[in-house]
C-alpha cells in the first residue's frame, strides 16, 4: 500500500530546520506564536507529514523518527520543536478519513493541521444540503500550533436527543474530533504563559460550525488504515511527541552547561566549573538521566512496532509500556535541565542564557495530561493486575 516518498529524509530535515531557529527563539517567544516563515519552512520541509501515510504523501514513519525529529529541533528551540510534534502528530487522523477527504485535508504539502482531543465541544446530530453531519459548539484550550494552521480538529460529545452524552462500544462517552477549517475557527488571544511561550498554544471557539460525518472521527472507535503506525494509539503517540521535546531539552541544557563550564569561574571561586566535584556529578547524573530515559522509550517503542509490523496489533502491555516510558523520560529530562539549571548559578537566570528557556518549557511539558502523575497509577494498576478501563491507555 505505501509508496516511496519524495519528501526530504526527516532527519536532514530537522537539521535545516534546526540551523533556521537559529537565533530566533527571543523572536519566537515575543510573538507568542511560530512565526509564519518558520512554520511555512516545517511544512515546507515535510516535517508535519511524518504521520501520513505514503499513499498520501506523507512519511508514514517510524515512531522513533518522530523522537529523533523534535529531539533536535528542542535542542535549539522548544516551541517550535513543539508545534512540530503537535502538526506531525495531528497528521494520524488522516489514517482514520475514508481516502478523498484524507487527501482534500492532508493532500496539500504546505498543510499544517492542529488540534485538541479534549472533548470540550458538543455536537448534535444535524444535516445540511442533505449531508449528514453534526452541529458542533465549544471552546478548547492549549490550541498548540492553531494560529498557524489551515484546518484546526476539536474533541466533541456526541448529545443523543435527551441531551445526554452517546456511549462508545469501549464504555466511555462518545468523542469526535471534528475537523474545521481555520476560516470557521475564533481565536482567542490567552497565551500568556511561562514556558513553550511561542507555541500559540491558545484557546480556540467554533459556534454553530456545521461538519460533515465524513469530517468526524474517533481515534478510538474507528479503524484507521492497516498499517504499523496506525496501531498505534493516538494518546501514546501524544506521549511520544512530549518525551522527545523534553530529551531534546534536557540534552540541549546539558550542552549549554558544557560550553558554560568550561570558561565560568564561580564567585568565590579560583577554578573554572568544569573542575569542580558539583559540576562532575551533576553533568554526569543528568547524562544517565538522559540516555536511560531515551533507552528505555527506544525499547518500549520498538516493541511496539515489530509487533504491529508482525501482527497488525499491538497490545495493552504495548500500550502501557510507551505511556510509562514517556512519562518516564519527560520526568526524567526535567530532573536533568533542574540539575543543569542549578548548577550554572546565576547565568542561568538572563534571558542571553538558553538554560532558562529550556528550564521553563520543560516544566511546562510537565504539565501535560498525557505525562502527567496519574499516567504512573494507570500503569502501575496495569503491573499490579488490578482492572482499569484501557481505553485512553
Amino acid at each position: 500500500m505505501s509508496k516511496p516518498s519524495t519528501l526530504p529524509d526527516p532527519r536532514d530535515a530537522a537539521e535545516t530546520y534546526a540551523a533556521a531557529l537559529e537565533g530566533r527563539s527571543i523572536e519566537i517567544e515575543r510573538n507568542r506564536f511560530l512565526p509564519q516563515d518558520l512554520a511555512d519552512l516545517s511544512a515546507r520541509l515535510g516535517l508535519h507529514r511524518l504521520c501520513i501515510p505514503a499513499v498520501y504523501g506523507g512519511h508514514e514513519a517510524h515512531p522513533l523518527v518522530l523522537v529523533d525529529v523534535v529531539e533536535r529541533l528542542a535542542r535549539v528551540d522548544g516551541s517550535a520543536a513543539w508545534c512540530v510534534f503537535i502538526g506531525a502528530t495531528s497528521g494520524m487522523t488522516s489514517g482514520f478519513l475514508a481516502a478523498d477527504e484524507a487527501r482534500t485535508i492532508f493532500g496539500d504539502p504546505m498543510a499544517i493541521i492542529a488540534g485538541v482531543f479534549a472533548p470540550r465541544g458538543q455536537a448534535v446530530r444535524a444535516e445540511e444540503k442533505g449531508v449528514a453531519g453534526y452541529r458542533v459548539n465549544g471552546r478548547w484550550q492549549w490550541g498548540s500550533g492553531s494560529r498557524n494552521a489551515c484546518w484546526i480538529m476539536g474533541g466533541a460529545l456526541i448529545l443523543g436527543d435527551d441531551g445526554k452524552p452517546e456511549m462508545a462500544p469501549e464504555g466511555i462517552p462518545q468523542n469526535r474530533m471534528m475537523i474545521f477549517p481555520a476560516d470557521d475557527v475564533i481565536m482567542h488571544d490567552t497565551w500568556d504563559v511561562s514556558g513553550l511561550a511561542g507555541t500559540g498554544s491558545t484557546d480556540f471557539e467554533v459556534k454553530d460550525v456545521f461538519v460533515p460525518v465524513s469530517r468526524a472521527v474517533s481515534l478510538i472507535s474507528d479503524k484507521p488504515l492497516p498499517l504499523p503506525l496506525y496501531c498505534f494509539p493516538t494518546f501514546g503517540l501524544l506521549g511520544i511527541g512530549i518525551a522527545g521535546v523534553a530529551l531534546g531539552l534536557a540534552r540541549g541544557a546539558i550542552d549549554e552547561l558544557v560550553t558554560l563550564a568550561g570558561g565560568k569561574t564561580p564567585q568565590g571561586s579560583s577554578k573554572p566549573l568544569a573542575t569542580r566535584a558539583k559540576a562532575q556529578i551533576d553533568v554526569s547524573e543528568a547524562e544517565a538521566l538522559v540516555r536511560s530515559a531515551r533507552a528505555f522509550l527506544d525499547v518500549a517503542v520498538n516493541a511496539a512496532w515489530d509487533a504491529a509490523s508482525r501482527d497488525g496489533a499491538i497490545t495493552v502491555e504495548h500500550r502501557r509500556d510507551i505511556r510509562l516510558a514517556t512519562t518516564h523520560a519527560v520526568r526524567s529530562a526535567a530532573r536533568a535541565v533542574d540539575l543543569m539549571y542549578t548548577l550554572a548559578g546565576g547565568s542561568s537566570v538572563y534571558r542571553s542564557s538558553a538554560l532558562q528557556r529550556h528550564f521553563r518549557d520543560v516544566h511546562v511539558a510537565t504539565q501535560h495530561m498525557m505525562v502527567s502523575e496519574a499516567t504512573y497509577e494507570l500503569t502501575g494498576r496495569l503491573f499490579l493486575g488490578v482492572p482499569s478501563n484501557t481505553a485512553m491507555l
